[in-house]
């Protein structure tokens, strides 16, 4: 069934083929009718796969046809978050697909100056997208009133969890009245994130997309054993033979990030960085130019992992394999994302097989192995630009990084 099909709004109807959408992915198929319904829905897909559309097109059609003249006053819908990139990303999505219409969607988080927020909420808001923290602020000094509210859309509820917000959750629900509508969504379910749901919902519709393959079927997905000692050499070099692809680079920490970033500088490449220490103006600049091509190569921790769509993402590359094995899928999830193909390698060294070995179980099946021929190593270091000391002695000032280890040995053509 394609989207022209469905009886939406005619003002949607042309939001959404401005967009480009032609059919409807499984998540947003399975979702959008019990939520035009009015039915409590609990949703489970895999990253990539169109969730954020599946709340925002039948929330946008709701408010559009409460069967007055004019829409509700009041905020009518709250979608809370765990990031502001993803806070930022969901209010886009509500304004593209709402353009054509009098809806008023604002985002709030912090990080920046309230006022601006404080200004806008007083000019009249439909539909406020959250993270937790400012979200309080601004409730318990007044600017924020919830009572009007018909639907509570809670995103990417697994990371809410390990953020540690779901005292924040449980609080919030409180605040609200208790005739409306909740939405929940997450890429994974657990005891605790079933738990958490069922707390907030009264008799939903589950909806489980590819519970048994957490990875999409669009993504190709490997590993390659390198030592931690080279993998800045065969980072250069993937990146130097695909000059115009974008590529997303996963690192563990915020050092780390800074470290590979001034390494491949010093092999003539130009990257940026993406993580909690930057300020956010920086970090949606950054994030900007990455989504419109002006930046091809972006470092970033997990902050970015989650829910982030970014468009045409050619390969994600864990250069650090990921010490909470579900950010795995988050990670080679910011590639492959709807009906695009995508590409993403995992660097992997001695000392974290045991979290590939966890990574593996959590997949449901082993991942692709590279062969890499000793003397294809070996030209792989021949390749960098960068003189080998210059490369070590990055590493070694990395207090994050693991212990020296002894660098194989090659011989040089």
């Amino acid at each position: 069934m394609k989207f022209a099909a469905y009886p939406f709004h005619p003002d949607l109807k042309q939001s959404i083929a401005d967009a480009g959408f032609l059919r409807p992915t499984d998540i947003q198929f399975k979702a959008i009718p019990p939520i035009l319904r009015g039915e409590d829905v609990l949703g489970i897909a895999q990253t990539g796969t169109g969730k954020t559309a599946a709340f925002v097109i039948p929330v946008i059609q709701l408010l559009l046809t409460t069967g007055r003249n004019e829409l509700p006053k009041g905020i009518q819908c709250l979608v809370m978050v765990p990031t502001r990139e993803l806070c930022l990303q969901i209010t886009e999505v509500f304004k593209d697909l709402g353009k054509y219409t009098k809806i008023k969607t604002l985002s709030v988080f912090g990080g920046v100056s309230q006022d601006p927020q404080i200004e806008l909420l007083t000019e009249g808001v439909h539909i406020l997208v959250v993270t937790p923290g400012r979200l309080f602020d601004l409730i318990s000094q007044g600017h924020i009133k919830l009572d009007q509210l018909r639907m509570l859309v809670v995103d990417e509820a697994d990371h809410m969890l390990d953020l540690g917000f779901i005292n924040d959750i449980n609080q919030l629900v409180k605040m609200l009245p208790r005739n409306r509508q909740t939405l929940f969504f997450s890429a994974t379910i657990n005891p605790e994130i079933k738990k958490l749901a069922y707390s907030l919902v009264n008799n939903p519709i589950r909806i489980q997309i590819s519970p048994k393959d957490p990875v999409s079927k669009n993504i190709d997905h490997a590993v390659a054993y390198i030592s931690m000692d080279d993998k800045r050499f065969f980072l250069e070099r993937l990146i130097k033979e695909n000059e115009q692809s974008k590529i997303l680079v996963f690192v563990r920490t915020k050092v780390r990030a800074e470290r590979v970033n001034k390494a491949l500088e010093r092999a003539g490449i130009r990257s940026y960085t993406i993580h909690g220490d930057k300020v956010q103006q920086e970090r949606i600049q950054v994030l900007r130019k990455f989504s419109l091509g002006e930046i091809l190569v972006l470092i970033a921790t997990d902050v970015s992992a989650r829910g982030i769509d970014i468009p045409n993402v050619d390969y994600v590359v864990n250069y650090d394999l990921p010490e909470k094995v579900e950010n795995y899928v988050h990670r080679i999830g910011r590639t492959g994302r709807g009906t695009h193909r995508g590409n993403a390698v995992s660097f992997c060294s001695e000392e974290e097989k045991p979290i590939l070995d966890e990574i593996t179980e959590f997949v449901g099946k082993k991942i692709k192995e590279l062969d890499i021929k000793q003397s294809d190593y070996s030209e792989t270091l021949d390749f960098s630009e960068v003189a080998d000391h210059d490369w070590q002695s990055l590493i070694r000032e990395n207090e994050d990084q693991p212990g020296p280890r002894k660098k194989k040995k090659f011989k040089k053509k």
